[in-house]
């Protein structure tokens, strides 16, 4: 029996450790899919530091979609009226080099227009930058972490001076109170749920806060659920900073040395009285007072947050608030304390290490900062000037200019944004009228490849090489283990024979993706990210390594692979080496309730699904655990409405409707409504979430408000196509969940 192959497992962004088993090894019936057939078998890799041993459903049934619905040849049509046709490589290739050079000589490089995905490897988003931002010259590339993780970059970099969570997750096993915003974790990032809630078991003095308008099963362990209304985080979070300044509960050493823009920072908090915070969040001057409390008297705070926060239009501006608390009481740099930002998808990270958004460049650079600039186009070999100072568009904008005709090619891998973007029904309008779309992906059908001209099939997890980067910072090597099917091929080998079709033979003279990577690493010397300590033989050799790793090493980074923390001595990567303090106020939801649409729909995710369900939905056991999207409405509400749990409803934004049946729960606050994100029209009819949410985004970090549009309910007729047992029984996810994916031995 051969060893099994230690991979990491692809959805979210905690970055499990799993062992892959091959089918020849494995005769169980409950190892074959109903056809008989024999899988791929997963299983938690109890020597992965971030997982030890852990996995959830999601990773414990990945290997059941590797055979299904795969894409596995180019396909071809002149209009997307046309059915698809099968074409060689080259006919595919030289189609994009043709449409590339005419695209070049008309509308100019800014015509073309990449939109790419953290499910890419690190080495994906590498040559992607590349062929893009260098050889290209445009910074029309944008990543689906533009939804997710934009307003964490943004927060990170405009308080400390560069991007990158300070902590690790030791620290959720060595806190004093964990303060969760925005993140149902138990069922979005379980395995980091369950680490927290295990060592939150064990000590009484440890206190668990939690901040949502539902009261989801993260929010039923904690000590203290505060169910603020819908946009008022920057409200609570200075309402806190207000009772932490009277009270004393400071940290003047670390403000002095440390810091600067304090002094603006207090005079906002001056307008932020109790009273008039507590009745602006809806909860009581009670709650607020113990949070401020716990906060106050813990040694060591440790905060996360993840969509809550960031799928805002002033989500930079509450990341910023909420890492202001830690710098008063001085929670960073320190065991058990700091702002840890938990990312959406498996490698967001790596893809904001290697450059993966449109205002950004490798080894966390900056478009706009000409050093930067320079220092890229160097090591690529361009001339001086060759990329552009000006950021790119992001992805809404990409959608607004294919609406103005600005852009002659639009080329997708690996995402689905006729599922995720908001504004769904004017969204698929604008990718309709594309004159040339790429829609490069593993599966077949997806609702973004009826926007497409041409299909490309990429290899995907377990069918290619590279590398991949945790929320903890934690790089982790994921081995080929099997042949992808037909012809797919790589991501980076894609963008790579492109580049070398266009005449940049020297600069993609790649053969294995492990001289892509040491090409990427050397990019990050001297970088708050540098990797340089990295490569794939010493991860193949060792195992996953957190950075910062250079090499040579610091004795300091040299002492273990694992549990890094940053700014340890109070150093921060801005000009004088000083964090800042952010002295903002609320602005409140871009698009606030009123008397037409009463209520604020809030969206999310689901334990076992992920996504789009471009996997998910085509793993059975997950299908059976999730079977329907739903409509969550508090008690109240739905008397009002006169309706039932079980009925169905049609719910209207100014955008769009959806239909779907009500789950009647007080487990969500009155005027709030929740529904889930991951059905798109192929999984079900008039159930897209984004069909009713808005475009408005974060000025500074372009990420949409997915987490709050207006909306009114209608009344359905009944339909027997739901009935009230099918939508109450939704499993509860309890640690118990969780561990029963793991391994005996």
């Amino acid at each position: 029996m051969t060893d099994p192959a230690k991979t990491l497992c692809p959805y979210c962004g905690v970055g499990c450790g799993l062992e892959v088993l091959p089918p020849a090894q494995l005769n169980k019936p409950t190892h074959r899919d109903a056809a008989g057939t024999p899988l791929w078998q997963t299983r938690g890799d109890r020597a992965h530091p971030s997982s030890q041993g852990m996995v959830c459903v999601k990773g414990a049934t990945v290997a059941e979609s590797l055979d299904r619905d795969r894409l596995k040849y180019p396909m071809w049509r002149e209009s997307l009226a046309a059915p698809f046709e099968r074409v060689s490589w080259d006919v595919a290739l030289d189609a994009i080099v043709e449409r590339i050079q005419t695209v070049g000589e008309t509308l100019g490089p800014d015509g073309l227009c990449v939109y790419g995905s953290g499910q890419f490897q690190t080495e994906d988003y590498y040559v992607a930058q590349k062929l893009v931002k260098g050889c290209l010259g445009t910074n029309n590339f944008d990543a689906n972490s533009r939804l997710c993780m934009s307003s964490a970059v943004a927060g990170y970099i405009h308080s400390f001076g560069s991007d990158g969570p300070p902590c690790c997750y030791a620290d959720l096993e060595a806190t004093d109170c964990a303060f969760l915003i925005g993140t149902n974790t138990a069922e979005c990032h379980p395995i980091v749920f369950n680490r927290l809630r295990k060592y939150h078991k064990r000590h009484d003095h440890v206190k668990l806060i939690v901040v949502d308008p539902r009261r989801t099963d993260t929010a039923k362990a904690a000590d203290l659920h505060l169910a603020i209304r819908p946009g008022t985080d920057i409200t609570l979070l200075n309402g806190i900073g207000h009772l932490l300044l009277r009270w004393g509960a400071l940290d003047p050493e670390f403000i002095d040395g440390c810091t600067q823009g304090f002094a603006a920072y207090t005079e906002v908090l001056r307008h932020y009285e109790p009273e008039r915070v507590a009745e602006r969040c809806g909860i009581t001057l009670a709650d607020l007072e113990t949070a401020a409390r716990t906060w106050a008297k813990s040694k060591a705070v440790l905060s996360l947050w993840s969509m809550g926060l960031n799928q805002s239009s002033e989500g930079t501006a509450k990341v910023r608030t909420l890492i202001n608390l830690h710098l008063m009481t001085g929670n960073v740099g320190r065991a058990g304390a700091g702002p840890f930002s938990l990312t959406g998808q498996p490698n967001a990270m790596g893809g904001r290490e290697a450059g993966g958004l449109s205002h950004i460049l490798p080894g966390y650079r900056l478009v706009k900062t000409a050093d930067h600039r320079h220092q890229v186009e160097q090591f690529w070999g361009l001339p001086a000037g060759q990329i552009s100072p000006t950021p790119g568009l992001a992805v809404g904008d990409m959608m607004l200019a294919l609406e103005q005709h600005r852009v002659g090619l639009l080329w997708i891998a690996a995402t689905n944004p006729a599922v995720s973007l908001p504004d769904l029904n004017r969204t698929k309008a604008a990718l309709a009228q594309s004159p040339f779309t790429i829609y490069q992906d593993a599966y077949y059908p997806t609702e973004t490849a009826d926007f497409a001209h041409l299909l490309l099939p990429a290899a995907q997890w377990g069918e290619k090489t590279g590398t991949m980067t945790n929320s903890e910072r934690v790089v982790t090597l994921c081995p080929a283990f099997r042949a992808p099917p037909g012809e797919a091929r790589a991501d980076w080998e894609i963008f790579a024979e492109v580049g070398r079709r266009l005449g940049f033979a020297h600069q993609f003279n790649f053969v294995t993706s492990a001289e892509v990577h040491r090409e990427f690493a050397q990019l990050t010397q001297g970088q708050p990210c540098d990797m340089t300590g990295i490569s794939h033989d010493r991860l193949a050799a060792l195992g996953p390594i957190q950075w910062p790793c250079p090499d040579p090493e610091t004795p300091a980074t040299a002492a273990t692979r694992h549990d890094k923390r940053l700014y340890t001595q109070g150093i921060f990567n801005t000009a004088d080496g000083r964090a800042r303090f952010a002295a903002l106020h609320e602005k409140g939801l871009a698009e606030p309730p009123n008397d037409q649409y009463p209520f604020v729909l809030t969206t999310g995710r689901l334990y076992g699904h992920w996504h789009t369900q471009t996997r998910t939905g085509r793993i059975e056991k997950i299908q059976k655990m999730h079977p329907q999207p739903f409509l969550e409405i508090n008690p109240r509400d739905a008397q009002q409405l006169q309706v039932q749990g079980g009925e169905w409803v049609e719910v209207r934004s100014p955008r769009g409707h959806v239909r779907l049946p009500l789950l009647v729960t007080q487990n969500i606050r009155r005027g709030t409504l929740f529904v889930p994100m991951h059905w798109g029209s192929l999984w079900a009819d008039d159930a897209e979430c984004n069909a009713l949410t808005h475009p408005v985004v974060c000025p500074i970090s372009g990420q949409p408000e997915l987490k709050a549009c207006a909306v009114q309910v209608i009344p359905l007729a009944k339909v027997d196509l739901a009935p009230a047992t099918a939508i109450e029984a939704l499993p509860e996810v309890t640690e118990s969940s969780i561990l029963s994916a793991v391994p005996s031995s």
